[in-house]
């Protein structure tokens, strides 16, 4: 069965910076896409970034220049550096993996960034 385990979250002040990682289990295939989303109170759930299996990334616009994912394939993991932190950062961050075109979620990890 396939897992995803986040890590890495927690209290930050604006300006800092942040490392998450999602490890990602259960399968002999590595995954095609992964993904980090992001939920915060009230609002929808949406996409903060993208990896192909071949380290292609996308970004959405509010976190260019400030966000960087990347991808371990030997480990199966996948990263999302944050730097520049801002309060509107403030989420639930998960990650998600497609394996052979299945789509996979973690628990998520808070991210809190406050003075």
């Amino acid at each position: 069965q396939v897992q995803l385990v986040e890590s890495g979250g927690g209290l930050v002040q604006p300006g800092g910076s942040l490392r998450l990682s999602c490890v990602v289990s259960g399968s002999i295939f590595s995954p095609s896409a992964m993904r980090w989303y992001r939920q915060a109170p009230g609002k929808q759930r949406e996409l903060v970034a993208s990896i192909t299996i071949n380290s292609i990334t996308n970004y959405a616009d509010s976190v260019k220049g400030r966000f960087t994912i990347s991808r371990d394939n030997a480990k199966n993991t996948v990263y999302l550096r944050m730097s520049s932190l801002k309060p509107e950062d403030t989420a639930v961050y998960y990650c998600n993996a497609v394996v052979r075109s299945v789509g996979y979620w973690g628990q998520g990890t808070q991210v809190t960034v406050s003075s």
